[in-house]
């Protein structure tokens, strides 16, 4: 992403206060708030219209609640990456909203700065998800762990860092086909049928962080 162009930011929170303080951190951290809802039903309203790179959601919020906007926005919007703002740690609905397709989760009690990050680092193709929260993510009752090899694992954190075959690439002195391969290789054994759902389930199964 060039440095002249500023994220897109879309946020929604039935909590005003709340609301209105992440937008004014994000706005004055060189984020562009694109627009703000306080409930479900009017983000998504507004996401399909605006098209921000990247949407703060709420967990919780009347009409829509979070996880269940994500899927609307995932399949209305997919050029729109979804964070979910949550004050809860249960791990059936973030394992929910993983499969719902949010690319990042950040608690409210984390400090901004850990928000912003994430929305930089989201919408730079990556995925992010707050440190209290990765052991929750992890394998899912009788869920089946893929046994990937260290190389794929290699590849599919570099890949949930936004970077792109050739750049993995490189960073690994491999070629891009070789990345391609292991990818490949790694949504096989993830039984994913995308890069980005290999790399969720990956992070799910705790496989990479």
């Amino acid at each position: 992403m060039s440095g002249l162009e500023p994220v897109t930011c879309f946020v929604a929170d039935d909590h005003p206060a709340v609301l209105d303080a992440v937008c004014e951190y994000l706005g004055s951290n060189g984020i562009e708030i694109v627009g703000r809802a306080v409930d479900g039903a009017e983000a998504l309203e507004k996401l399909q219209t605006r098209k921000p790179q990247v949407a703060l959601i709420d967990l919780r919020m009347p009409g829509l609640d979070g996880i269940e906007l994500a899927k609307r926005a995932v399949r209305s919007t997919p050029e729109t990456a979804i964070i979910l703002y949550t004050g809860y740690g249960d791990r059936a609905l973030l394992t929910a909203a993983l499969d719902a397709g949010v690319r990042g989760f950040v608690l409210k009690e984390a400090p901004l700065d850990d928000l912003l990050r994430a929305v930089r680092v989201i919408a730079s193709g990556g995925q992010y998800v707050d440190p209290v929260l990765a052991g929750m993510l992890a394998v899912a009752a009788g869920e089946r762990v893929a046994q990937l090899t260290q190389r794929e694992r290699d590849v599919l954190r570099l890949l949930a860092e936004g970077l792109s075959n050739d750049e993995i690439g490189k960073r690994l002195f491999i070629s891009g086909e070789t990345v391609r391969t292991h990818i490949r290789k790694a949504m096989d054994k993830l039984d994913a049928d995308t890069r980005t759902q290999a790399v969720a389930k990956a992070l799910r199964q705790h496989l990479i962080a």
